[in-house]
């Protein structure tokens, strides 16, 4: 059954923090930022949690009205996805993440999703404007998403593109190496940590979009890595 605890303070912070202030509760908000997950997708993208407890947070969510279950698109278990009031968590976990930059790194082993690195990705990544279209086929533990670069801006949706000009397969972790040092996807790429088909100059446009971003008034947070800012700090 879902929590009964609460703060029993009238104010909208406490109030919040009722809803989703119990520990791992704004993680899965996170996850479900980008693209609805199924339980199996969640528990994998949250090693660090019990089957139980990921169950009880996800009842918890739906029964305040930050998430609820739909029919996956394919055959298979339901989906979890935020409601519209959900959403309204993602500037706040966006702000969470810059103010954890400085919180010290958890001791290892430590976790780092696929949301988690594009989350990054989407909020650190200038491309010249001036570049070509670029749509990029991203394969991150076994899930397929389309990072489009268009117009000095950054797309990120789940699924496969209608059209690629490259596929990169690999891990969120060494993407989010790979984000912070593009000079590394050729040894990544010698010692099988990454698969690469198609244009490599694409690749190279994606990872400089974020590792040497075109110039702008706001430079805030992309000298940092993925395992800093693409994760809030509550986790």
């Amino acid at each position: 059954m879902p929590t009964s605890r609460s703060y029993r303070d009238s104010c909208g912070i406490a109030r919040a923090l009722d809803v989703v202030g119990e520990r791992w509760a704004l993680l899965v908000v996170r996850e479900l930022l980008l693209a609805p997950q199924r339980f199996s997708e969640l528990r994998r993208a949250l090693p660090h949690v019990s089957s139980n407890l990921l169950a009880d947070r996800l009842r918890e969510l739906e029964h305040n009205g930050v998430i609820r279950r739909r029919p996956a698109p394919t055959e298979g278990p339901r989906v979890y996805e935020l409601t519209e009031w959900g959403r309204k968590l993602e500037p706040i976990l966006l702000a969470l993440g810059d103010w954890g930059i400085d919180a010290p790194q958890p001791p290892p082993p430590t976790a780092l999703s696929a949301t988690s690195v594009l989350i990054f990705l989407r909020r650190a990544a200038r491309p010249d404007p001036a570049a070509p279209p670029t749509t990029c086929r991203l394969e991150l533990d076994g899930r397929v998403w389309t990072v489009r670069l268009a117009s000095g801006r950054v797309q990120v949706q789940p699924g496969e593109p209608a059209t690629a000009d490259v596929s990169l397969r690999t891990d969120p972790k060494t993407l989010s190496a790979l984000l912070a040092d593009p000079a590394a996807l050729a040894p990544a790429c010698a010692d099988g940590r990454v698969a690469v088909v198609g244009d490599l100059s694409a690749i190279g446009r994606l990872l400089h979009a974020v590792a040497d971003p075109w110039p702008s008034g706001d430079q805030t947070s992309t000298s940092q890595s993925a395992l800093d800012v693409g994760r809030p700090a509550t986790g």
